[in-house]
């Protein structure tokens, strides 16, 4: 018996299953215009199509429409494959429609990026393709940015631009009793909100305090100076210093209390 996976409202066991040569004869026809050679070569296909299709699962855009999307690739990739190398077709075919569903959920992201930005993005992961088919492995970014002779770091900030954002309400691990969110893998214990709270207030107490006082505060608690040192750079005494510092001192805490 068939296994049957549906998806998109498509039973793949329904689907008709191809050999090599018969694989290249329709991409002949359909390449010389044969529309019934194409679309018997494009049902056949769909099951590859389905299979990459649920790499995204979870996106924000419906599957219906990455699948939509990933059938462009295909017929691209059906298009412009050259039936003369020795190369399976899906070898060729799949990074070309993975390409065309990444294109489509950066272009259809809430988080705009510049235009420049993102051909260098599609030349990086152009150039990473061609060098994992030739190598069959894995690309590292190292070798891409020398394959582009472009720096290091410019093909770093163009992937991450393109990155699908994340958010801090995300789950990254979901059990009956207990969910563990993206916030939770990443907080900071030392600025907690109450630090955090703490600094506003301290911030906001110190531009009520007189000028002088608030230079004082500035050089001595965030640049680290010491008295002696603070009454040199404002022309006061020690003495002087240490009287504003205390009342400084002193305003600050009812302040924050």
């Amino acid at each position: 018996m068939s296994s049957k996976i549906e998806i998109c409202g498509i039973d793949t066991a329904n689907l008709p299953k191809l050999s090599h040569a018969k694989t290249m004869e329709l991409i002949k026809k359909a390449q010389n215009g044969d529309n019934e050679a194409k679309d018997e070569f494009l049902t056949a296909n769909i099951r590859l199509v389905l299979c990459i299709a649920q790499r995204f699962y979870g996106k924000k855009q419906s599957m219906d429409d990455i699948f939509q999307v990933g059938c462009v690739g295909l017929i691209k990739a059906m298009n412009n494959f050259d039936t003369t190398l020795n190369l399976k077709f899906s070898t060729y075919a799949v990074p070309m429609i993975i390409g065309e569903i990444r294109r489509f959920l950066r272009d259809s992201s809430c988080v705009r990026v510049s235009r420049s930005i993102r051909d260098t993005a599609y030349k990086v992961l152009n150039t990473r393709q061609q060098i994992e088919a030739k190598k069959d492995c894995e690309a590292t970014l190292e070798e891409v940015a020398a394959a582009l002779d472009m720096p290091l770091n410019q093909v770093v900030y163009a992937m991450d631009a393109i990155s699908d954002p994340v958010s801090m309400f995300d789950p990254v691990y979901h059990d009956s009793d207990e969910m563990v969110l993206v916030m939770d893998q990443i907080k900071d214990i030392k600025n907690t909100d109450d630090n955090w709270l703490t600094s506003v207030s301290i911030s906001e107490a110190i531009k009520k305090l007189p000028l002088r006082e608030q230079q004082i505060i500035e050089l001595r608690f965030f640049e680290g100076k010491t008295q002696i040192e603070v009454s040199e750079d404002i022309g006061i005494s020690q003495a002087q210093v240490s009287r504003l510092e205390k009342n400084a001192l002193k305003e600050l805490k009812k302040g924050i209390s």
